[in-house]
């Protein structure tokens, strides 16, 4: 399977079951070559050559053309489109496929972009960590590539900088003015290529797909709620993932939620409420 083939059989499966449905003149085009890249260069090939085609997608819009791509019966087409296409190119999905729209103001109106992601969770990267975040090295510290948040599902905030503090506090890296969020609430430190998590002691608590966290490596399509408030995790090119070099289907319903070992919290800011 290639590029051409991928981008063809996408282009086929548009032309039959989408022509005059999606907005913007020349969507056909931009969604067909948009698709394909988030697809192709997020495939995870396992250890028997199985190659797994990522399984959650997110269209990022103007605020103006979102609305008009938030439709369920097109966005439930895409997903049919994404899983057959790829079927057809030899690919696998670990989940069902998923297509959600998050609008962005960054974004000129008209214009969009799609970012593929593997939606799957496990600790074999967890422990690996050092047990002191003191300890590592600052080759160690490595910010993730292309990482972004997105805020309540209107903003898509980039991830830049190796520590990141979340909290209603002015100086904190991204500020949420919700008087559930504590004044410095959480803490996200870059290890080893990875974003991890550390919730600072907060009163309404941080969670990581429903599960109440501590502190907990974060991994695309990652759902994070500070004290209520909604961040997505994700990334437009996520880098390797050792827990996928196996041939055994991977654990997608877990009662715990992956926790970094380490033994003592990064430096943290008195808690005021």
């Amino acid at each position: 399977m290639n590029l051409q083939d991928l981008e063809a059989r996408l282009q086929t499966l548009i032309e039959v079951k989408l022509v005059g449905a999606l907005p913007g003149q020349k969507a056909e085009a931009l969604i067909v070559q948009k698709l394909t890249a988030a697809m192709q260069s997020n495939i995870v090939t396992l250890k028997d050559g199985t190659r797994l085609a990522p399984n959650e997608y997110f269209l990022v819009a103007n605020p103006e053309s979102s609305s008009r791509w938030d439709e369920p019966r097109l966005l439930g087409t895409l997903v049919e489109i994404l899983k057959s296409s790829g079927e057809q190119a030899g690919l696998r999905f670990q989940l069902q496929p998923t297509v959600a729209v998050v609008p962005d103001a960054s974004l000129p109106g008209g214009e969009f972009k799609i970012i593929g992601s593997h939606k799957a969770e496990s600790m074999a990267e967890t422990r690996n960590l050092k047990n002191d975040p003191a300890e590592h090295e600052p080759e160690d510290e490595a910010v993730p590539d292309s990482a972004f948040l997105i805020v309540e599902g209107v903003k898509v905030f980039p991830l830049k900088h190796v520590l990141v503090t979340i909290g209603r506090r002015l100086d904190n890296t991204l500020v949420i003015d919700d008087p559930r969020v504590s004044r410095n609430h959480a803490q996200m430190r870059a290890i080893k290529g990875r974003y991890v998590l550390f919730d600072l002691n907060s009163t309404g608590g941080t969670f990581v797909n429903g599960q109440r966290a501590n502190q907990t490596v974060l991994y695309p399509g990652d759902v994070i709620s500070v004290a209520g408030v909604a961040l997505i995790f994700g990334q437009d090119n996520p880098p390797p993932r050792p827990d996928l070099a196996s041939t055994s289907p991977l654990n997608t319903v877990s009662s715990d939620r992956p926790t970094a070992v380490i033994k003592t919290m990064p430096p943290t800011k008195k808690k005021k409420k």
